[in-house]
């Protein structure tokens, strides 16, 4: 454990993350670095350096990447429509690749020559940050104190603090019974009764979104303005990447819109309930597929269809950073050029429709999609041709008397 002399910790300014400080410094005499992100988790950050100092760290960053965040991996991620397991859209997920990246830099730029982070050994998050890492600088040195030590409960971490003078918050008011995770894309809820997975959560739980029951009686309709996949202006008002996500919350939550209650394979192996709130993504969703109905070729829109499960699959098991995630990456993107126009959608008691899209790249044409007299641009008869090539397979078998089913 010597030959560890400086390590970078992902930090948040919790419990967990407090005591790690001290377990690091403790258990392998080592100095530690904190990286705090500001990734829009609708929490104060600053409060974390005072924190640190008080456990003795002297080099202590805190960064506001919610741009960097939006830009670079929530908008990227829905040009491929991405969702885990038919629902999931991938909140927690996205946000690990680029915290490991930071950790990586921020180890470079100190000269560190381990990073750590408070994630379990049952979780995801594990596996997301530290492929991440290992993707980034194979040679690095990660450490993982929920896998070493024996602090597995809160009474022990309490007991740690207490031990080791480490001032715990003591937050005033109900104290939440979920384990949470926000960033800008999502809120996620797990652990307490929803581990009952018959349990339906109550009301107080949710915290970005109104009932739908009690959302207002009169819809809400917004334009979404489109280039080359991405949302760029809102009510024909220009947003940035964090700011359309930001607005789209507000909007969707006051509206009743983004809850999810599922049951997911997580990659470790055990399946896990969890409550989401994605109200900005949820539209972001549909709005995507639908200016991409209007101007994506049909073999083009049906593969990306196809990779869409593979894609999602990648982000969520921590490969954001593989070749092969790169790779499907640049397919998108280059899908992306005609993916330009604006789609209005209509917000209503949670859920989202889409009610009209238009686009001058648009490949609609009315006059040959019309059931009126399409002037000679379609002839229908060619259909009959078209479907006994399509039937000969079929036609064939019938005849040898196989059955295809």
């Amino acid at each position: 454990m010597s030959e560890i002399n400086k390590v970078v910790l992902a930090y948040s300014g919790g419990l967990d993350t407090s005591v790690i400080v001290k377990w690091l410094q403790e258990t392998y005499q080592c100095q530690v670095v904190t990286f705090t992100a500001d990734i829009g988790q609708g929490e104060e950050v600053e409060p974390a350096r005072a924190k640190a100092q008080a456990l003795g760290v002297t080099e202590i960053y805190i960064e506001d990447l919610r741009e960097e965040f939006a830009r670079d991996y929530v908008f990227p991620m829905f040009r491929a429509n991405a969702v885990y397991e038919g629902e999931y859209l991938l909140g927690t997920s996205i946000a690990r690749p680029l915290i490991a990246k930071r950790l990586i830099e921020i180890a470079g730029e100190t000269g560190a020559d381990a990073i750590s982070h408070g994630a379990t050994g049952k979780g995801n998050d594990q596996v997301r940050f530290e492929l991440g890492a290992y993707a980034l600088k194979p040679g690095i040195r990660v450490i993982a104190p929920w896998r070493e030590w024996d602090l597995l409960s809160r009474d022990k971490l309490m007991a740690y603090c207490e031990a080791h003078n480490i001032p715990v918050e003591m937050k005033r008011g109900k104290k939440s019974p979920y384990s949470m995770d926000a960033n800008l894309l999502h809120i996620s809820y797990e652990g307490g009764n929803l581990e009952d997975p018959w349990w339906e959560p109550e009301e107080e739980m949710w915290r970005w979104t109104l009932a739908p029951e009690a959302a207002p009686d009169k819809p809400l309709y917004l334009e979404l303005t489109y280039q080359q996949g991405d949302i760029v202006a809102i009510d024909g008002q220009p947003r940035t990447p964090a700011q359309v996500i930001e607005e789209l919350n507000r909007l969707a939550g006051e509206n009743g819109v983004g809850r999810l209650d599922i049951v997911e394979n997580r990659y470790v192996g055990m399946k896990s309930r969890g409550c989401y709130e994605t109200p900005a993504g949820t539209i972001m969703l549909r709005a995507h597929r639908a200016i991409e109905s209007l101007t994506l070729d049909r073999e083009v829109a049906h593969l990306k269809d196809q990779l869409m499960p593979r894609y999602a699959e990648l982000v969520y098991n921590g490969y954001w950073w593989s070749p092969e995630r790169e790779m499907m990456q640049a397919m998108i993107d280059e899908s992306q050029s005609s993916v330009n126009g604006v789609v209005r959608v209509k917000l209503y008691k949670g859920n989202v429709t889409v009610v009209g899209r238009k686009s001058a790249d648009s490949l609609f044409d009315e006059k040959i999609a019309t059931f009126d007299d399409d002037a000679g641009s379609y002839d229908q008869q060619d259909a009959e041709g078209f479907i006994k090539l399509n039937a000969l397979r079929l036609r064939i078998a019938a005849q040898k008397g196989r059955k295809l089913t």
